[in-house]
């Protein structure tokens, strides 16, 4: 798998971030088909369309107002290293994230068994180790409910429709300036944590 880097002037302190793109993706499972009904959002809508269309889990501060939104594909390594930077971000904001299916047949099934798990958190973190570990994440059914595998093809057209080409991809409201934040790639805590204007964690 190839690696793309996405430059963000907005952290000097990180130059580049890691993400695994569309083209990387051999055998998309839950690919949205393209219509003109699914236009572009614009960043300013991106927060609203998110939580009016978008489904997953949520983590960290559950009662919080101002949610990160982050769309992820179960396949990709890079995901799994934002999911471990986030952690200790939990005690201050919480995270909503959207699995799409990018990467290859495993993203949907994977992506609907950690959605649908009693205890989401435990599952992706479980899942996610087992996927930087090289052991392929979490094994799951391809057998998916419908309204499971709808829920993940709207979120892989909204990341589409964000215009974004990679996951994990992050779309937040900076607690200092207010205004909508888009990036793609993961990075470490302190960065992500800057990214999102919260102070040090």
């Amino acid at each position: 798998m190839k690696l793309r880097h996405v430059a963000l002037p907005l952290l000097a302190s990180l130059a580049l971030l890691s993400a695994c793109s569309k083209e990387d993706a051999s055998a998309p499972a839950a690919r949205a088909p393209t219509a003109t009904a699914n236009a572009p959002i614009a960043a300013a809508q991106a927060l609203d369309v998110l939580a009016a269309q978008g489904k997953g889990f949520a983590a960290g501060k559950i009662l919080s107002a101002n949610a990160v939104y982050v769309l992820f594909d179960p396949q990709c390594p890079h995901c799994a290293r934002l999911w471990e930077a986030s952690m200790p971000l939990h005690g201050s904001v919480k995270f909503i994230w959207l699995p799409v299916a990018i990467m290859n047949a495993k993203s949907a099934p994977q992506g609907a068994a950690i959605m649908t798990s009693k205890n989401p958190v435990q599952a992706m973190t479980a899942h996610e180790t087992s996927l930087l570990t090289g052991n392929g994440g979490t094994a799951a059914s391809a057998d998916i409910a419908p309204d499971v595998l709808a829920a993940i093809k709207t979120n892989t057209a909204l990341l589409e429709r964000l215009g974004a080409t990679s996951v994990p991809y992050i779309v937040a409201r900076h607690q200092r300036s207010n205004e909508v934040v888009m990036q793609a790639g993961a990075n470490d805590t302190q960065a992500l944590a800057s990214f999102l204007g919260i102070g040090q964690p």
